[in-house]
């Protein structure tokens, strides 16, 4: 709605503007066109011009509080255009308030102001919203700052979206209507249905697939109030997620990979926590069928975290070294208590060391030093290309939520070595490091996958080369001897079937003890967890990936 047209009072009454310490509920009308004697923000002399000055410095606690007593009161009262005068940018403040009746479909806003902190005052909004015949309120806390225009020397509000709803950004708009994406129904691959409710460390991954399958399910959209990208919105494109419901849709039966089984295990495994992240996935298809995190209602580190991913990167960094024919399970391998390479000196956990030992016993031992003393031998982008064109990693996965999919990017000198580890800038989460295990276990990468891509026909990310048939025996060969005798082996011990695991400790600067990190297959179920901060990959991940496993049965 334009500024100029005019909005009916609401129950024909307008209430009036009480003290900053307390707004009530006004109605909007138009009262932009009104005359008023007050001043609209501009700076005059008796004589009608300029001064020669203009007020400097931070403004007044006298000037937060009157500026946002004047704000806050124009934008209840409907003097929209008042409203927007009074900020640092008249123009987008004013289009951004005017939408607010016209799209987001305010019919009255209460707003009850905080203490100001400063030259920042923050305050609570209650807006009532009205669509056809369909009702409901809007509640949400937000805050302005008053600033010193430097032109005028006025104090007036520094315009931002965010001063009108929290999550509002640049380029975004408050819309209110039933063009949204319809609920969906989740269920997992056997088709028992998926709720926030009883899995809500799945709650971020139901919302996302909502926007992104919704349309393409049987449901029906209900009148909703979401923020949209503007441009998309003009667009038709308005999938927003939902802030207040005015009316439910019906939901659209959306099926995953998820295998509830699994799922639950995993979310057993992980809970209790401060903080841990695991993920299961099929080596067969690259489906996923767990995702879990702690705490169960925060981000989703499991699938969109990013951190380094110790030792179970030796599992990749291995897969090279015997591609390239450098090394192979049973040959002499150097495991040395330090290794310098591009001037810093590496060293293995208790600063051990193997005399005499073959490259099976510096993998299974984890030696840091036996992948240290071969970065001599390699291209600074060898592992680079082994973790994109072997693994997968780092390509564009089209999963069917939003995931962050590995980096492994080139190093040189000290850097290079220590990404051979799995430290420097290499990045993972428990999704990438479950494919690593999963692709060790089929012998090639599949991209993993939440919703069948037929769905959507999305094209799935293709490694570029099928790991040589020895470097897959041997490879698997390792992990199993890492299981039965190796690092992993306390973590894995008693399990059936065939296993395989690498353990994984990643430093972190200024952390005191090392984020835990283990990877692991048994059979057709592969899975990976990291446990922030608490030690040892053995000790800490280990159980985490292990309960997950044994849900396999």
């Amino acid at each position: 709605m334009r500024d100029s047209q005019k909005m009916a009072v609401i129950g024909g009454v307008a209430a009036a503007v009480v003290g900053l310490t307390g707004f009530g509920v006004y109605a909007l009308v138009g009262g932009d066109g009104e005359e008023t004697t007050e001043t609209q923000g501009k700076v005059s002399s008796e004589d009608g011009k300029a001064p020669e000055s203009v007020e400097t410095g931070p403004p007044s606690v006298a000037e937060v509080r009157d500026t946002a007593k004047a704000f806050l009161g124009d934008w209840s009262n409907g003097r929209l255009n008042k409203a927007a005068q009074r900020t640092d940018d008249a123009s987008a403040a004013g289009k951004a308030l005017s939408q607010l009746t016209s799209k987001a479909r305010y019919s009255s806003v209460a707003v009850t102001p905080r203490t100001a902190q400063g030259a920042k005052v923050p305050f609570r909004v209650t807006a009532q919203l009205a669509y056809k015949n369909q009702r409901s309120s809007l509640n949400y806390e937000s805050e302005l700052e008053v600033v010193r225009n430097t032109e005028t020397g006025e104090a007036v509000v520094a315009w931002k979206p965010s001063v009108l709803h929290p999550k509002l950004k640049k380029g975004q708009e408050l819309r209110t209507d039933a063009s949204g994406a319809p609920p969906i129904k989740a269920v997992d691959r056997n088709g028992k249905p998926i709720t926030k409710q009883q899995h809500p460390t799945l709650g971020n991954i139901l919302d996302d697939l909502r926007q992104r399958y919704g349309d393409k399910t049987d449901g029906t959209p209900g009148v909703e109030t979401r923020i949209v990208d503007a441009k998309k919105s003009s667009q038709g494109d308005n999938k927003g997620r939902p802030l207040a419901v005015l009316s439910k849709g019906t939901p659209g039966t959306l099926k995953t990979t998820i295998d509830l089984g699994a799922q639950s295990a995993a979310e057993a495994a992980v809970k209790g926590k401060p903080k841990a992240s695991v993920v299961a996935v099929q080596p067969s298809t690259g489906e996923i069928l767990a995702a879990a995190d702690s705490p169960a209602e925060g981000f989703n580190s499991s699938v969109r975290g990013s951190l380094a991913p110790g030792s179970t990167m030796k599992v990749v960094t291995a897969t090279m070294l015997l591609e390239k024919g450098i090394t192979a399970p049973g040959k002499p391998h150097p495991c040395p208590k330090y290794a310098k390479h591009g001037g810093f000196k590496f060293q293995n956990l208790d600063k051990f060391k193997i005399d005499g030992g073959t490259f099976a016993q510096s993998f299974a031992r984890s030696c840091n030093t036996a992948f240290i003393t071969q970065a001599k031998k390699l291209k600074n982008d060898d592992l680079t290309k082994t973790a994109k064109d072997v693994f997968g990693l780092g390509l564009d996965w089209k999963v069917g939520t939003g995931t962050f999919d590995g980096s492994v990017p080139v190093q040189a000198d000290a850097q290079m070595a220590a990404s051979l580890i799995g430290q420097g800038a290499v990045r993972m989460n428990p999704l990438t490091m479950a494919s690593v295990a999963a692709t060790v276990e089929s012998g090639n990468f599949k991209q993993p996958v939440l919703v069948d891509p037929s769905l959507d026909n999305r094209t799935l990310a293709k490694a570029s080369t099928t790991m040589k048939p020895q470097t897959a025996k041997d490879i698997r060969s390792l992990m199993k001897l890492t299981a039965t005798s190796g690092t992993a082996a306390e973590a894995l011990s008693g399990l059936g079937g065939d296993i395989g695991g690498k353990t994984g400790s990643a430093e972190v600067d200024g952390q005191k003890k090392p984020n835990a990190w283990f990877t692991a297959f048994r059979g057709d179920l592969a899975a990976a967890a990291v446990v922030p901060a608490s030690g040892h990959g053995g000790d800490n991940a280990g159980p985490v990936v292990r309960k997950v496993l044994e849900s396999a049965g």
